[in-house]
């Protein structure tokens, strides 16, 4: 009998121990697998903004810019100052104000003529606005009175006398101040004689004068011959565009004629010429290239040895020492 008691007793005891075992077991397994859990919680990323890595702002995007109208790059405005206006990607030459080229020609700048006078509107006229509010309209967009700014001063060694035409005033149009502006610039050429320097850049006559603008062109030449005739040296270069009455008075009536790089010059525009003859004209026509092929200009220079060009020339028509030589 007891050894039947014992049995099962024992039975009991390995049971419980093999309960026991398997519980510890079981907790052993339950503690590492929480632990290894706990310590992957909290090793795990923790999720954030991602910042995305950009490069650093260029001095395009940071700096007042334009874009060439050629390969439509943008190049800030510092660079093209430093240029000369000329683009550094495809060597485009872009437009330069009136005040600018001739501070960048002149190394001394003495005065400034024609500031006393003032355009007036003798016919009234009118197209889309009155001429006075056309004209207040250029002034402010330009902060010029007028198409046509005149000095005198140095270049190196040299006393001239230079004018130069702003497109952006009513496109450069020429009319009655912009007619007694060049014949006061030619008149105190000749009176000192300095040599002329015009860079002209115009869209024509100006139409709201009428009658009073086409007469500008018979003064413009009339003071040409006159420092023809004294032996005062005239030199014109042609910007980008020359058309109309310009074209067909002072800017074809120099000494010698220079041109800019692809600078467009004619008197009537290509469209008007493909209308008239219903032909399709083909590049380089009415271009400084094509017109210097034809014998019409003497010359095509790029900008940046345009000032060594001109000064060279002048040097030589006034006899005068060439002090770069």
């Amino acid at each position: 009998m007891s050894q039947l008691v014992t049995k099962p007793l024992i039975m009991a005891n390995n049971m419980t121990d093999t309960i026991t075992t398997s519980q510890n077991n079981n907790t052993t397994t339950d503690t590492d697998n929480s632990n290894v859990a706990g310590h992957s919680w909290f090793n795990r990323p923790v999720p954030g903004v991602k910042q995305q890595l950009s490069a650093p702002l260029t001095a395009v995007e940071t700096e007042p810019s334009t874009e060439c109208s050629s390969c439509h790059s943008m190049i800030t405005n510092t660079a093209l100052i430093f240029n000369c206006y000329v683009c550094p990607h495809c060597d485009h030459h872009l437009p330069m104000s009136a005040r600018e080229r001739l501070q960048w020609l002149l190394e001394q700048v003495d005065g400034e003529l024609g500031q006393e006078f003032v355009a007036k509107d003798p016919l009234r006229f009118v197209d889309s606005k009155p001429y006075p509010e056309r004209m207040k309209e250029a002034q402010t967009k330009t902060g010029e009175s007028e198409a046509l700014i005149v000095m005198y001063g140095k270049l190196r060694n040299l006393d001239i006398v230079a004018c130069a035409f702003d497109f952006r005033f009513m496109g450069g149009s020429m009319g009655s101040v912009v007619g007694d502006r060049f014949v006061q610039a030619a008149e105190k050429a000749l009176a000192e004689r300095k040599p002329l320097v015009c860079f002209a850049a115009s869209g024509g006559a100006r139409m709201q004068e009428g009658l009073l603008s086409l007469m500008q062109m018979a003064r413009t030449a009339a003071a040409i011959e006159r420092l023809r005739i004294a032996g005062v040296p005239y030199i014109v270069v042609l910007t980008n565009p020359v058309y109309g009455g310009v074209t067909a008075s002072l800017a074809m009536l120099g000494d010698i004629h220079l041109a800019e790089p692809k600078a467009m010059i004619g008197f009537a525009g290509k469209r008007v010429i493909e209308q008239t003859v219903r032909e399709t004209l083909e590049e380089p026509f009415q271009r400084a290239e094509f017109l210097l092929e034809h014998g019409v200009v003497d010359e095509v220079v790029h900008r940046h040895q345009l000032i060594d060009t001109i000064y060279r020339l002048l040097a030589k028509l006034c006899s005068q020492p060439n002090v770069m030589a």
